[in-house]
């Protein structure tokens, strides 16, 4: 195999373990053929004389050739049977679970039963690179140490949220090896009789040994492995109990240390010993080096502070891969791999679409993306049709975010004030940040929310300036405005709007230096969360009122400039209920255009669900 190879991006085909895998195949071949031909050849010598002597006509002979002779029972023996059957029976109820208690409790995936490779890990390119640089190391192991002097990794950590893909690209990666793959939960290495969890680790990783030689290579993958590798401090530890401590340390012995000679090499040096002791010094025969096994240990956990720090040392889990969340590239590419397998009508098929589609999930996760899409499809379901839409993503996405929705009996006085209030979180954040999308305006309950507005930026951004702040302060201030303007004072609707805009004031204040003063209030060790240490500090109070007020009256200027559109809103609401993405901006768009001197009344809606032939005015619903 050539050096240059292990830099590949692409993963290694043929390479040291499938070398090794070959050899091993022709040793377990050789083998048999000894065997065979030792216990076979007195068979087969026996039949053939005895088949010359029945061509003789010697049948009696012939027939003591074929006759093999069977020790019986003695009929004296027979009234024991029972009893013996009964103790053999009871010492296996009674001793079995100890002797299987220190079974290794993996499940083992042979590469053609995982059904993924590396091709279907979509949005985490920079995980992937990684993660095949990873795998030639441990597929040309024995051209990195003997060409080299390296030792490959014999353990990766994945460090992510929850959702990430973590056990998906382990899988992935023991396809594209084509070594087998052996799953464990570190909830299974649990057990109720003392010093079996550290046995039931010993098991495991003689077992990757067994399939590391065997084969070539293994993948072993402990899920949740901050359940067995926690910080020792004490925990658990105590008379009668197993604590982590001895757990811990049962892996790191396991991780870095000699590997245990396989039963075959072991009864060869046992009788190369017993030949030693009559030899002098000068004769003995020498035992060959045993060769460590090519296996390596993939471990997972959302939690990685937790784990003591000796088993992130060089030598055990010395490379730690953080699977994070994807951007929004990354969702992107994940929306359109599982569209490609989902049914979906054309109108999901606009690149538009898509890309308003992750820009507004920021923060999902691939297996959230993909619940997302499964929810569309029981909706789409539920209307009767057999593919998802537009709509369907949109219900499915606010059900997972906000809840079911729960309709109630609304007056008709709240169910206008309610309208009125949506409508102008949808005015003010149409005109205080044009750059963001507004995606879902509704008046339909969910959970504590008695309507909502949903609205994303049109490009992901991990960093805001002061002017986007005070935008979103605006925005969330634009509903206590549109019931101040429009009734003459505010109800109880805003309260959770000004809970949220407390928090990113006092975020401004005390964390960004927005408010004038650079001292952060989150250097501080004093309890309590960054909220209560603004409220607590005067100045800092001071500086969050200032701010919300300035954009409460920001807010207050944009609905009284722009109170047709507020209402034009308002009236889709109260006829709709819910406005989702093209429809918001049709009805703002319609009612700029008519402007604020026409004539009041119900705002004319343009029905984006039913689009007119070509040629013809769109639908209008009044």
């Amino acid at each position: 195999m050539e050096l240059a190879a292990l830099g590949s991006s692409s993963v290694l085909r043929d390479a040291d373990v499938m070398t090794s895998r070959e050899r091993s195949r022709q040793a377990r071949f050789r083998g048999l053929l000894i065997v065979l031909v030792v216990v076979g050849a007195p068979v087969i010598g026996r039949t053939a004389a005895g088949v010359v002597r029945y061509v003789q006509g010697n049948y009696a002979a012939a027939a003591g050739d074929f006759h093999w002779p069977h020790p019986g029972i003695p009929s004296s023996f027979l009234p024991y049977v029972p009893g013996l059957l009964l103790v053999v029976l009871l010492g296996f109820v009674l001793g079995g679970p100890l002797l299987m208690a220190g079974r290794s409790p993996h499940v083992l995936y042979r590469p053609e039963e995982i059904g993924i490779d590396l091709s279907d890990v979509v949005g985490a390119d920079v995980v992937v690179e990684e993660v095949v640089k990873t795998l030639n190391l441990f597929l040309g192991h024995r051209t990195f140490e003997e060409q080299m002097g390296g030792t490959s990794r014999r353990a990766v950590l994945f460090e992510g949220p929850p959702g990430t893909g973590k056990t998906y690209i382990a899988k992935a990666m023991a396809a594209e090896a084509g070594v087998p793959f052996l799953f464990v939960s570190s909830s299974a290495f649990q057990s109720m009789y003392y010093g079996q969890t550290n046995r039931k680790i010993r098991s495991y990783f003689r077992a990757l040994q067994r399939y590391g030689r065997r084969e070539g290579g293994a993948i072993g993958f402990i899920e949740e492995i901050d359940a067995i590798g926690a910080a020792r401090g004490g925990l658990g530890a105590g008379p009668g109990r197993e604590g982590i401590a001895g757990v811990v340390n049962e892996l790191l012995i396991q991780l870095q240390s000699f590997d245990v000679p396989p039963f075959s090499r072991r009864v060869r040096n046992a009788f190369i010993d017993s030949i030693n002791r009559w030899l002098p010094p000068s004769r003995t025969l020498r035992k060959p080096v045993l060769a460590q096994a090519n296996f390596l240990v993939i471990g997972a956990t959302n939690r990685a502070s937790d784990l003591d720090p000796a088993l992130l040392r060089p030598g055990r889990f010395d490379r730690t891969i953080r699977v994070d969340v994807p951007n929004r590239v990354g969702r992107r590419q994940i929306i359109d791999y599982y569209l490609a397998r989902k049914a979906h009508n054309a109108e999901l098929d606009e690149p538009g679409k898509r890309d308003n589609l992750a820009g507004s999930t920021f923060g999902y996760s691939p297996v959230m993306l993909e619940h997302l899409f499964d929810e569309a499809l029981v909706w789409a379901l539920r209307g009767g049709r057999e593919q998802m839409g537009w709509q369907d993503v949109q219900k499915a996405r606010m059900t997972e975010e906000l809840g079911l929705a729960q309709p109630v009996m609304y007056t008709e006085a709240e169910r206008r004030t309610i309208a009125t209030h949506e409508a102008g979180h949808a005015t003010v954040a149409h005109f205080a940040a044009p750059g963001r999308n507004l995606d879902v305006l509704s008046i339909i309950k969910r959970r504590e929310a008695l309507g909502l507005l949903s609205h994303s930026g049109a490009e992901e951004r991990f960093t805001q300036t002061r002017s986007e702040c005070e935008g979103l302060l605006q925005i969330a201030m634009g509903g206590m405005a549109a019931e101040e303007i429009f009734f003459g004072e505010p109800g109880t609707g805003p309260s959770g709007d000004l809970a949220g805009a407390t928090r990113l004031a006092a975020q401004m204040v005390g964390s960004y230096g927005m408010a004038g003063s650079l001292i952060s209030l989150e250097a501080s060790r004093a309890p309590g969360d960054l909220v209560s240490k603004a409220l607590s500090d005067e100045p800092s109070r001071q500086a969050m009122e200032a701010f919300l007020v300035s954009a409460r009256e920001g807010a207050r200027e944009i609905i009284t400039a722009q109170r047709h559109v507020v209402e034009a809103l308002r009236d889709a609401l109260l006829e709709r209920d819910e406005l989702i993405g093209d429809e918001i901006a049709a009805v703002i768009q319609e009612a700029s255009e008519r402007g604020p001197d026409a004539a009041p009344g119900p705002a004319s809606v343009i029905d984006v669900r039913n689009p007119a032939p070509d040629g013809e005015p769109p639908v209008r619903a009044h």
